[in-house]
């Protein structure tokens, strides 16, 4: 079975067993946590969320994403602005979903 949840203003599409990473969340290695905004289990499909569902997960790690490189360019102006930016992310592994 599988769930479609929204964390960090996006959805994943998740099964048990599932390892993905997600905007950054509270908490250290090994804390439960669980995602209560569930769209859609299985069959079942909410208006918007489904009421009661909840899809229970752990946390794997935190960490950084790789640098993203933002450059901005105004030709003929001697214009150039470069900038790195990582962002935090919270890698978890679903353990459960209940409908």
């Amino acid at each position: 079975m599988f769930a479609i949840i929204r964390t960090g203003g996006k959805q994943y599409k998740v099964a048990q067993g599932d390892v993905i990473d997600v905007e950054k969340l509270a908490g250290e290695a090994g804390a439960k946590i669980e995602f209560g905004e569930v769209l859609m289990a299985g069959d079942k499909i909410g208006l918007p969320l489904l009421a009661g569902a909840t899809v229970n997960a752990e946390i794997v790690k935190q960490f950084r994403d790789d640098k993203v490189i933002i450059f901005k360019k105004k030709r003929r102006h001697n214009y150039r602005r470069k900038k790195g930016h990582r962002q935090y992310l919270t890698q978890v592994k679903i353990t459960g979903i209940k409908a």
